[in-house]
């Protein structure tokens, strides 16, 4: 049986035809592996920049922001795990063109939206139609925004970077342990932010999750990191709540939160503290 291999993402799935990959939004249709969950949103909320978290990128402005189910890694505790943990039989979704979505970002220009944010479950899973959405609002005028956890192939990402103005980058932790649990690895992440502080705005988010990723050496190393690509690039210490498989974890102690912004201080300028 023949299988075609899909690139954008490590895991490389290999699929004969009808199989859906890893991430459960991309899928080998006639030869070819297709973006399957292309314009099929589950999520549409029109947001202030800073939710994202983007403090620093037009602060103050709004954005249309977008979601569609499916994803490359499998963090057990994920925040969105109704949506991103899906596959497309156990959830309710609307079937959106780029020109419509591009269309309802322009009309809300006047309600201070600047223009589209590609978030929610993993957005890069389906980068076809990122990409395709994005050239479309460049032609409006509007901006492009991607909130995603960076796992993905060089070559995807590169054709990408023209059109997307600013990234929200998810560096779940600093250790390859770590990433080894979530399915994914870190060197590939690292890149990506690299690749991506070279051409847009970037800012990155680490979920603190208490006894997994929170202590002081794993910080210090992380924002050590990050300060050597640019002291500049803003890091979000966010707090965890119990989701998914680990619903019963207990949030991270505020106290955690804010001691541990403050050992990424000693290398970044600035540090946010998030869901405190």
């Amino acid at each position: 049986m023949v299988k075609v291999q899909c690139n954008v993402c490590p895991h490389g799935c290999k699929l004969s035809e009808g199989q859906t990959g890893f991430c459960g939004g991309r899928a080998c249709r006639g030869g070819k592996v297709i973006c399957e969950n292309y314009g099929k949103i589950t999520s549409l909320a029109f947001d202030p920049i800073e939710k994202k978290p983007l403090y620093h990128y037009y602060p103050g402005s709004k954005i249309l922001s977008v979601g569609s189910y499916g994803c490359n890694l499998r963090c057990p505790f994920c925040q969105n795990c109704e949506i991103s943990m899906a596959k497309e039989t156990d959830i309710d979704y609307i079937n959106i063109s780029c020109e419509e979505l591009v269309e309802k970002a322009n009309e809300l220009k006047v309600r201070g939206n600047i223009g589209i944010a590609y978030t929610y479950n993993e957005p890069l899973i389906g980068y076809e139609f990122v990409k395709d959405c994005g050239l479309l609002a460049k032609k409006r005028g509007l901006k492009n925004v991607l909130v995603t956890n960076g796992y993905i192939c060089e070559e995807p990402l590169r054709e990408l970077l023209d059109i997307v103005d600013a990234f929200n980058i998810d560096l779940k932790g600093f250790t390859d342990k770590f990433y080894k649990k979530l399915q994914g690895d870190l060197d590939t992440v690292k890149n990506t932010i690299k690749i991506a502080a070279k051409a847009c705005h970037v800012e990155v988010t680490t979920l603190i999750v208490p006894g997994e990723n929170d202590s002081e050496e794993e910080i210090e190393a992380l924002s050590k990191w990050l300060s050597k690509i640019s002291p500049d690039i803003p890091l979000h210490i966010t707090r965890f709540f119990p989701r998914w498989k680990m619903s019963d974890k207990e949030p991270t102690p505020v106290k955690t939160v804010y001691r541990l912004a403050d050992v990424a201080r000693r290398n970044l300028r600035f540090v946010h503290e998030g869901n405190c």
